[in-house]
């Protein structure tokens, strides 16, 4: 079962580590989604693979790919696929501000955390992202490593 952690309303299910290192983070965005009552029990149980997922906006809707939900072993026939299409559900704006930056300035978007809200509704915390290059990487540890530093020297 997913446990509760810093904030009360929220039930995280699972966080994409893996996008706060490979990406820089621009902008947040937290969305719904539209899940089979399988995936819901699934997810419930933590059995996601959020790391390769990542979501586009085509025709004016939001959809989350390769966001891996494992079948729930309770069901025999009404199971659902585990790497299907996920539908996000925004608002238009959102969508539409969402849409030209992906086009235009060669943004992605990035899930960063799925995790049930206050009324146990499915959210997804979507990062605007863009790619972070090896040295990028290095430079953002060692930036890292010295603000620790400086705050061990502080506190000591």
């Amino acid at each position: 079962m997913a446990q509760r952690q810093e904030d009360p309303d929220r039930l995280i299910v699972c966080r994409n580590r893996r996008a706060l290192h490979d990406y820089d983070i621009e902008d947040r965005v937290e969305a719904g989604l539209v899940l089979l009552g399988t995936e819901v029990k699934s997810l419930r149980e933590r059995r996601v693979d959020i790391k390769d997922a990542y979501a586009i906006v085509e025709h004016g809707e939001g959809w989350l790919l390769n966001l891996s939900i494992s079948t729930w072993p309770g069901s025999k026939y009404f199971n659902h696929p585990p790497e299907r299409r996920r539908k996000l559900l925004l608002k238009r704006r959102e969508l539409a501000r969402l849409g030209i930056a992906l086009q235009q300035r060669g943004y992605t978007l990035v899930p960063l955390e799925l995790y049930f809200n206050e009324r146990n509704r499915a959210k997804v915390l979507l990062g605007l992202a863009r790619g972070r290059k090896k040295y990028d990487k290095r430079q953002a540890i060692r930036e890292r490593e010295e603000e620790r530093a400086a705050r061990r020297e502080d506190g000591a």
